[in-house]
């Protein structure tokens, strides 16, 4: 079974984060900078909410606010649902698709160690099945 933190060891090490403070134009430069759909709001090392792109086009496009102005605090999704590292992949997947959002903080003993998305989710359930299908084949050759 593949878990979170396997998923942690093949990406980069850190956390993409900004302040309560920051603007949203700030918030989402540092999403484009990353090259990531989320950005962790935080406050040192405490965890606040989560500003996904999901958040920016419902909270700030459609509502008519200004990205420049507009502080993180004012849109971000808060509380922020959180995993362990040892969580299942599957579990974790099957959180997303109930929830319906694409990215999970993963915390352990109290501090943000990462974050993973829907993306590293099906690529570890592609992989998974692809070791299925090979000891199938296997199976059945021998």
């Amino acid at each position: 079974m593949q878990l979170v933190r396997h998923l942690l060891a093949g990406k980069p090490v850190g956390v993409v984060s900004v302040e309560p403070g920051a603007t949203v134009l700030e918030a989402i430069a540092v999403m484009a900078r990353h090259e990531t759909g989320s950005v962790l709001v935080m406050r040192g090392r405490s965890l606040l909410g989560i500003l996904s792109e999901r958040d920016y086009t419902r909270k700030v496009v459609l509502k008519g606010r200004a990205s420049a102005s507009t502080p993180v605090a004012d849109i971000m999704s808060s509380p922020v649902v959180t995993v362990g590292p040892d969580e299942s992949v599957q579990h974790c997947m099957e959180l997303m698709t109930q929830r319906r959002f694409r990215h999970l903080a993963v915390v352990d003993e109290g501090l943000v160690i990462g974050v993973v998305s829907i993306g590293d989710m099906v690529k570890a359930m592609l992989e998974l099945q692809k070791q299925e299908i090979a000891q199938l084949q296997q199976y059945i050759a021998s």
